[in-house]
């Protein structure tokens, strides 16, 4: 089951992601955490438990290799010729390789550290080359293509810390998911991205769900709920626990409202199993307009062509 966690800068939709992550993996769930955002923070996040000075853990960005990726997931589809046809968006076809969630495979094998007790992957940071020739989608076209590719099941979870505000609409990997959780602090800034995403969601059909962070008392609960309504799932109160770890400090234990919280996200991601066809549905439609708009004329191809009309990845492998 796939997460993502949106949200307006400095909603601490990272933090979230992280205790989301640690929460999953302390239970003994398979969990792998993706840092999708423009600020690389999730591994420190992932490790509060690190020295004060320690840098934490890098793990290989997986937009620095993404021709070995795409090279890898074509395996033998006929309908991609080389690497360099393959665009963010091509999706899976009779041929291409699928991933096991952290399976026995040289993406895994290649990208994935351990940041305390979560597996994670990392898009990269933008880098200065990168500075008035690139944006920071054309990374995470690499997380885009990882998802495309990756046949996960009930029980294992990836969760992915996305790029701040509506800017994750600017690519199709907000379709990649089967549960968005939007954080949002009580004010008008706060739930203001929220109605942007709610609009795109609603067309495309996107299953989204409102957490309510940094809360400190009833008025701030009213607000939310006001402005929310029916998408707001749960909340989660101030935490000592997670401002000490976050000033490098013994944090104790999470609170107990926060860790209720946190088996409420899990409850709603469990409760609504893959829709194969339609998350595959999406990646087709994206690829096309991805195709129409840009890609055909880059690539000097008919893109269209990429797609299998026959195929539809899941859990068994079809001939």
């Amino acid at each position: 089951m796939r997460v993502a966690f949106v949200g307006k800068g400095g909603s601490g939709k990272t933090t979230l992601s992280a205790l989301f992550a640690r929460h999953l993996a302390r239970s003994g769930a398979p969990v792998l955490a993706i840092d999708g955002d423009i600020n690389q923070h999730l591994a420190e996040a992932l490790s509060p438990d690190t020295s004060p000075g320690t840098e934490p853990v890098t793990a290989p960005p997986l937009a620095a290799h993404l021709t070995e990726l795409k090279d890898f997931l074509r395996g033998t589809n006929p309908r991609i010729a080389s690497p360099e046809a393959m665009i963010k968006t091509t999706p899976p076809g009779r041929g291409s390789r699928l991933l096991r969630l952290l399976g026995d495979d040289e993406v895994h094998a290649r990208h994935v550290v351990r940041a305390g007790d979560v597996p994670l992957m990392a898009t990269g940071e933008f880098e200065e080359s990168d500075l008035g020739v690139a944006c920071y989608h054309s990374k995470l076209g690499a997380v885009e293509l990882y998802l495309n590719h990756l046949v996960d099941t009930p029980g294992e979870y990836v969760v992915v810390d996305m790029t701040a505000g509506a800017d994750a609409f600017a690519s199709g990997l907000f379709t990649r998911f089967d549960l968005t959780f939007l954080v949002a602090e009580p004010t008008r800034k706060g739930v203001s991205v929220y109605r942007q995403y709610r609009d795109h969601a609603r067309e495309f059909g996107i299953r989204l769900a409102v957490i309510g962070n940094k809360v400190t008392g009833e008025d701030d609960l009213l607000f939310l709920k006001e402005e929310v309504g029916d998408d707001l799932l749960t909340h989660l109160v101030h935490s000592p626990a997670v401002r000490a770890a976050e000033q490098g400090r013994a944090q104790g234990e999470l609170e107990s409202h926060n860790v209720h919280a946190l088996n409420v996200l899990r409850e709603a991601v469990d409760a609504h199993p893959r829709d194969w066809p339609t998350l595959h549905r999406h990646a087709v439609e994206f690829h096309l307009r991805n195709a129409h708009a840009w890609a055909d004329k880059a690539t000097g191809l008919d893109l269209a062509t990429q797609v299998d009309p026959e195929y539809v990845p899941g859990p068994t492998p079809q001939p």
